[in-house]
């Protein structure tokens, strides 16, 4: 089969899952984190190094590739994975929150989104059939439907209209979409009302997606908010189809992400927290630039085997930040993604050896003390 999700263990105290998605570029062992190579790279990393920190797929963005360089050209290039070389999953995502939020927006019509490009002022009209019909041109293995996102806080009102909104757009996806080699996913949205979770929920499974994204989720909400929602959703979405909880990164709401039923999260937030000098690490978080690591000739984090950790001491990577060298921002983007990626891959043999609940206790207590090591 082109597209294929196997649970294969279950945490009877959580829900939290083990499962293997089955794509045309390879199988994915779930629960995964996606680092995100917006415009067809993901920053500071090589596909090399992608590759040597583990990463199983990799996400790139619609409205980004789509103004620049262009599906056209990546199609001549012979799709996607050709033309960043990666030869792993992709998924890619509508551009909907972009859109949204990169944009300058004239107007919300049914027929789509008017908008300026970030870029060059230019003026474009996004619908959900030319989404649909872009990814399908980038030709990664998992496309998003188009959808329409809102800000938070927001009143029930504005949410029920971009629920029924995303529900129809959704449809017109799904009608267009023709490649069987790309699964497409239905994002439900509601903003914090659950009743509009649960009815965008239910009408999308009605509509027989393959798999399901939580969208309108760390845009500002609280952890409690996001994990009400998130319970609200566990029994709901089908146990036999993937999830996947859009542009989540924080370590906590990782594990507790999976702890309630998500099988894949992505975010920008390794990257970016790396080109700034901050790390994750198993003892939480801390800022490379602070003087008290000057003579640190210890690890960023003696738990983690990735090639900054193995190599360097703190006190080098500080000097790099310190001196300008881009190579402090890829040696804490690199610990920082593997830091993740690692992290789900130990909440997954924690599952399917039956020890979760041990392993999320563990996890709190380690990653709240704040202690460097």
């Amino acid at each position: 089969m082109m597209f294929e999700f196997r649970v294969q263990a279950v945490c009877p105290e959580t829900g939290a899952r083990a499962g293997e998605l089955v794509t045309p570029h390879g199988i994915i062992e779930t629960p995964v984190f996606m680092p995100v190579g917006t415009r067809a790279t993901v920053k500071a990393m090589s596909p090399r190094e992608m590759e040597e920190i583990e990463a199983q797929i990799v996400l790139s963005n619609t409205y980004h590739l789509y103004l620049r360089p262009g599906v056209e050209l990546i199609e001549k290039a012979g799709g996607l994975h050709r033309f960043m070389n990666w030869h792993r999953p992709i998924l890619t995502d509508s551009g909907g929150f972009q859109v949204f939020s990169l944009s300058g927006i004239n107007r919300i019509k049914e027929d789509g989104v008017e908008f300026s490009s970030h870029l060059d002022g230019s003026r474009h009209f996004m619908t959900p059939e030319l989404a649909t019909r872009v990814q399908e041109g980038l030709g990664s293995d998992i496309a998003m439907c188009f959808d329409q996102c809102v800000e938070l806080p927001c009143d029930e009102e504005t949410a029920r209209k971009s629920v029924e909104r995303t529900l129809r757009w959704a449809r017109r996806c799904k009608e267009v979409h023709r490649r069987d080699d790309q699964a497409l996913f239905g994002i439900v949205q509601g903003a914090l009302f659950d009743d509009l979770r649960k009815d965008c929920a239910r009408e999308l499974i009605a509509m027989d997606f393959p798999g399901y994204s939580i969208g309108g989720l760390s845009v500002g909400e609280s952890h409690d908010e996001m994990y009400r929602i998130l319970d609200l959703l566990n029994p709901i979405l089908p146990q036999e189809k993937p999830r996947y909880l859009m542009g989540v990164g924080f370590p906590t709401n990782l594990v507790e992400g999976v702890a309630r039923g998500v099988d894949m999260f992505d975010c920008v937030l390794p990257t970016r927290n790396g080109r700034n000098g901050t790390l994750l690490t198993s003892r939480g978080k801390f800022n490379i630039k602070h003087s008290r690591f000057e003579e640190d000739w210890g690890p960023i984090d003696p738990d983690c085997d990735c090639y900054a950790c193995r190599e360097f001491s703190k006190a080098y990577i500080r000097h790099l930040y310190r001196s300008g060298e881009m190579l402090g921002a890829r040696l804490c983007s690199w610990h920082n993604l593997r830091y993740l990626i690692s992290l789900m891959k130990g909440a997954r043999e924690a599952i399917l050896e039956g020890r979760f609940p041990q392993f999320r206790d563990r996890f709190h207590e380690l990653f709240s003390t704040g202690k460097v090591l």
